[in-house]
């Protein structure tokens, strides 16, 4: 007997695609038989995904999307909802760090961070969240009653982290968004749950991990090892999957055990 997760007729948002985990998420939904959109700034670099994906036989799209301007994220989700049809999935990933001591962060260092992954997340979250309670209200139209938010935290939301204060700071509030979101929606059918990844290796860290700093935090780590983003997938096709309805709130580790 086996099983498999088939989200074939879904549509899914995936913000942060251009790169790293969001693109693999995408990748990853993709697969799964959702038409994915996917959105960000890089707009050639989201075509380039966008491409690829087609041509494993993937359903993708592309938007434009800031989640710093609060115009750019409800033009987005208006723009992909007029082009593919009512949003079932929100992968909700975009996110930035800063490497300071808490005593260099100035209020621009700051603003930075908590402006995209905080304020960023929840209004694209609240903005995908009034559709989907629209339709289970009825007052929307739509034929999927209900909704998949993911939100991407991070295992510093969890256990902070030296020199990315900041960036665990907003994290713990992405999971706090999580838990309230679950609360107040899911009464409604929309289940709101959060994936806390412990280090992956991306594209934008890749180089860390020869340095010196870099093997000396390998040799901390439970398993002296760094995830790959494909080692999110089960997780995240977990908690967009119909027959998830039962997890709601549910704020998953995936680190290794680094958080044990």
């Amino acid at each position: 007997m086996s099983y498999s997760i088939d989200l074939s007729g879904r549509v899914a948002l995936v913000t942060g695609a251009s790169s790293g985990l969001g693109a693999q998420f995408a990748r990853t939904l993709a697969k799964a038989g959702a038409c994915v959109v996917l959105a960000g700034r890089r707009i050639e670099r989201l075509k380039t995904l966008r491409s690829e994906i087609e041509g494993n036989g993937g359903d993708a799209h592309v938007v434009a999307l800031d989640v710093t301007d609060l115009d750019s994220i409800k033009s987005a989700v208006a723009h992909a909802e007029t082009e593919v049809g009512t949003i079932d999935i929100l992968i909700n990933n975009s996110g930035v760090s800063r490497t300071q001591k808490l005593t260099e962060v100035g209020a621009d260092d700051y603003d930075f961070v908590m402006d995209t992954n905080v304020r960023g997340a929840f209004f694209v979250a609240q903005e995908v969240g009034k559709r989907m309670l629209g339709r289970a209200s009825g007052s929307a139209p739509g034929t999927f009653i209900g909704g998949r938010i993911v939100n991407i935290a991070s295992m510093a939301g969890l256990r902070v982290l030296g020199q990315i204060g900041v960036y665990s700071m907003s994290k713990a509030a992405v999971i706090h968004m999580t838990r309230a979101m679950a609360l107040e929606w899911g009464k409604h059918g929309i289940n709101v749950n959060a994936i806390c990844p412990g280090y992956i290796d991306t594209e934008i860290n890749h180089h860390h991990w020869s340095t010196e700093q870099g093997r000396k935090l390998v040799d901390l780590l439970p398993r002296k090892r760094i995830g790959q983003p494909q080692d999110l997938d089960t997780a995240l096709l977990m908690l967009c999957a119909n027959e998830s309805h039962f997890i709601n709130g549910a704020v998953i580790q995936a680190d290794d055990g680094f958080g044990v």
